[in-house]
């Protein structure tokens, strides 16, 4: 079950992780975003609706490449279902398999809407396949692949269909069908062994060496012609110096094959330099891609530089924007029904405020509060505390820091704040320089009831909002 989609419910291809733990091809969690507004995963609604949290939203930024699980995907032993096929092993093997099988069905790419057996493809192109057609160059008429074959066969018509415009493959069919007295296919090795070729190798290597070695095959089957010719002409003189009808037909067949042989020949060749130009066009394509590929890469890289200081001065500007100079800080926090669930989770027990300052060039502090509580008041109480931070002119100002501090907590229809206040204990750590970014916060761990907080005879918290401020006595 861990290795099957919960969208699509089949094997995981390129598998993501979202942060609720469940997993999704790739395309899926894509299609599931794009196609809908603030996606919940399927998964948790399944299993506990009452569960749901932020961390069920998805979100392709929000998940993150399982390596671990593709890796055992990729390992799984598997075997091909196609009726007939034999084959097994593992699953990144597979999608190759796919586009090998022979016994897959697969459309006829002339268009026919026939689907066929790869394995036979080919019988279908030259015996059913009826849009497998070739136009005569000269009386312009459209024949079969069965029907241009047969124009070997027949006898000549005032269009005589010129053998120069047959396919290879279409001549080693005819000479096949004329019971030639040497064949040409070995099931051990290349199929023109018989006229000298030596090439042996797996069916995979002897068809990449068929497509790559076909103007040697021309020349070695223009050879053995020519000796076939001069072996059947020496060997079937009568002794009056006749020759025999039937080997005169022969012999007319024989010619017809070196025509035949020659136009390919010289066909294979204008190929090869077509090739060759093409093959020096895609690797000057290849260098100015590479070089593009370089320039988008550099590009990139400064795009995610200029980003960065964007952020930067983004995080400045809100800083600035927020930092008080003179002891006194209001902050306001939202959406506090949910940070509420959250500390009473576990999810996030605590809030930091932003920092503020004593003075311009005075003690940096900020404010700690658990809204569900910590230590002594922890799920009965708001706790709220102070905490002194490393700032950039600690070494100017006297320690430890001694200036009494008070809190409020706004009632927002003006009625009664929560209002308590403490002097720093001299000797704790707490007030002393901090030598990292924050001393131990300290403050009034049961600074207000939560029945209190949430009853709705008061306003602290108004539209999901709270108004919490700190003032430092600075005289």
């Amino acid at each position: 079950q861990k290795y099957l989609c919960n969208n699509c419910n089949n094997i995981l291809k390129k598998a993501l992780q979202t942060l609720c733990g469940h997993r999704y091809c790739s395309a899926c969690l894509s299609w599931i975003v794009r196609n809908n507004k603030n996606a919940i995963c399927q998964k948790c609604k399944e299993e506990d609706p009452s569960t749901l949290s932020e961390g069920s939203l998805l979100a392709e930024e929000r998940a993150f490449g399982d390596a671990a699980i593709n890796k055992e995907i990729s390992e799984l032993k598997v075997h091909c279902v196609t009726l007939g096929c034999s084959w097994s092993g593992i699953m990144k093997n597979f999608e190759e398999h796919q586009s090998l099988c022979e016994y897959a069905l697969i459309p006829c790419h002339t268009g026919c809407g026939h689907m066929v057996m790869r394995k036979k493809l080919a019988d279908h192109l030259e015996n059913g396949c009826v849009n497998n057609v070739t136009m005569c160059q000269k009386c312009k008429r459209s024949l079969s692949s069965s029907e241009y074959q047969a124009g070997w066969r027949r006898k000549p018509e005032p269009c005589e269909c010129s053998p120069s415009t047959f396919l290879f493959s279409e001549f080693l069919a005819f000479l096949f069908q004329q019971n030639c007295s040497t064949p040409l296919i070995n099931k051990d090795g290349c199929r023109f062994s018989e006229v000298g070729c030596s090439f042996r190798g797996s069916k995979e290597k002897i068809k990449e060496h068929e497509k790559t070695a076909v103007g040697a095959h021309m020349l070695l089957l223009l050879q053995h012609i020519k000796q076939l010719k001069a072996s059947l002409c020496t060997a079937a003189k009568a002794p009056n110096g006749s020759i025999p009808q039937s080997e005169l037909n022969l012999e007319n067949k024989l010619h017809v094959f070196e025509n035949i042989v020659a136009v390919l020949n010289k066909e294979v060749e204008t190929s090869n330099l077509e090739i060759t130009a093409f093959r020096r066009q895609s690797e000057l394509d290849q260098n100015i891609i590479r070089g593009l590929e370089l320039k988008i890469a550099e590009l990139h890289r400064c795009l995610m530089q200029k980003d960065a200081g964007l952020s930067s001065l983004h995080k400045s500007l809100l800083f600035s924007e927020q930092a008080s100079y003179d002891g006194v800080f209001l902050w306001k926090i939202t959406d506090v029904g949910r940070k509420l669930q959250d500390s009473v989770t576990g999810r996030t027990v605590s809030l930091y405020s932003p920092a503020f300052y004593t003075a311009k060039y005075g003690y940096k502090v900020c404010l700690r509060v658990y809204l569900n509580g910590d230590g002594t008041g922890k799920g009965t109480h708001v706790s709220l505390f102070f905490v002194v931070m490393r700032g950039d002119y600690d070494a100017l100002l006297p320690w430890p820091f001694r200036h009494k501090v008070t809190f409020m907590l706004l009632d927002q229809n003006n009625r009664e704040h929560i209002i308590d206040a403490f002097r720093p204990d001299l000797t704790s750590a707490s007030f002393q320089r901090p030598v990292n970014d924050m001393n131990v916060a300290s403050g009034c761990p049961m600074f207000l009831p939560l029945s209190k907080l949430q009853s709705p005879k008061y306003a602290y918290v108004k539209e999901d909002t709270l108004f919490l401020k700190c003032i430092i006595e600075t005289n």
